[in-house]
């Protein structure tokens, strides 16, 4: 079972990061974890470039007074967890100062909030979140606006999308561990893209294609079974689910329908073309879902 000793939960202050308070507390009384609380106080209005990602340029200096100011309202957004929050106030870039903080801490999981709504502000997700996203080593959890999301804590139902890679593979021991510690139900979810890509008809293997998709979906759905937990079968037993189309689409879909709660995904490397998109399918999972979505790597 997966361990969670830190989690970090950046706080801006706005509505938005206190729908991630709510959801940081309840990881950390199921783990047994310790939150730490950070606030990044920018009030220098500094350009964005790549170069303030490395940390580079001027940093704002804080006042005693606006570092005990930030802290008073960073703690109330806790309430009665915190005496057991440990609060940061930095200055400088927020998403550099939240990936440098959770590099020291280290942090096992980071819990942000996005800001997208609707339209463009759901595809950018809001800078901040977006650079934790590309960027982070340690598992992320991003939780959309409280007036856009179908997902109530705790969690009583999460998907696990595996693809059979070891990132998916180590996105579903995570929520295999989330479902145990809330008694959750488990959907493991594989979508099968058919045809492949943008494969012209020519290209594509003679032989009847009605029956080859039915052997596939048998091999896969055969596949998805083995990889029940252990710790699971004599329990709350998960379900497995075969779907067929484009992958974000179905999983958005079925996350709908089911009403899932949490999506739980692995993304794969960490290539310049990973950083940039973080995933094609993970990345409009994340930008579409309307219940929170936990990225990890391997």
């Amino acid at each position: 079972m997966r361990d969670i000793d830190r989690i970090l939960c950046p706080i801006d202050l706005s509505d938005v990061s206190g729908d991630a308070v709510n959801l940081a507390v309840l990881l950390a009384r199921w783990y047994k974890a310790k939150i730490t609380a950070l606030h990044v106080c920018n009030p220098l209005v500094v350009p964005e470039t790549d170069f303030s990602i490395l940390g580079f340029g001027p940093q704002p200096v804080l006042t005693d007074d606006e570092v005990k100011h930030a802290r008073e309202r960073v703690l109330a957004n806790f309430g009665t967890m915190a005496p057991d929050v440990e609060v940061h106030i930095d200055s400088g870039q927020p998403a550099h100062q939240i990936l440098e903080r959770a590099k020291s801490l280290p942090a096992d999981v980071i819990v942000i909030g996005t800001h997208g709504a609707s339209g463009f502000e759901r595809l950018i997700l809001g800078s901040v979140a977006e650079k934790v996203l590309r960027r982070a080593t340690c598992p992320v959890l991003t939780v959309p606006p409280h007036a856009h999301t179908t997902a109530t804590l705790p969690f009583r139902r999460i998907l696990s999308p595996i693809d059979f890679s070891a990132p998916s593979l180590a996105a579903l021991d995570f929520a295999s561990s989330l479902a145990q510690h809330g008694d959750a139900e488990l959907t493991l979810l594989h979508v099968l893209e058919w045809p492949a890509g943008d494969e012209p008809l020519a290209a594509r293997p003679p032989f009847t294609e009605p029956a080859y998709i039915q052997d596939r979906e048998r091999d896969l759905m055969a596949k998805l079974q083995a990889l029940v937990p252990d710790s699971r079968r004599d329990g709350r037993r998960p379900t497995t689910r075969l779907a067929r189309g484009k992958a974000y689409r179905e999983i958005l879909e079925i996350a709908t329908v089911d009403r899932s709660d949490l999506i739980v995904m692995g993304v794969h490397g960490r290539n310049p073309l990973d950083l940039m998109l973080f995933g094609s399918t993970t990345n409009q999972v994340v930008r579409r879902a309307t219940c929170p979505v936990l990225t990890l790597r391997r």
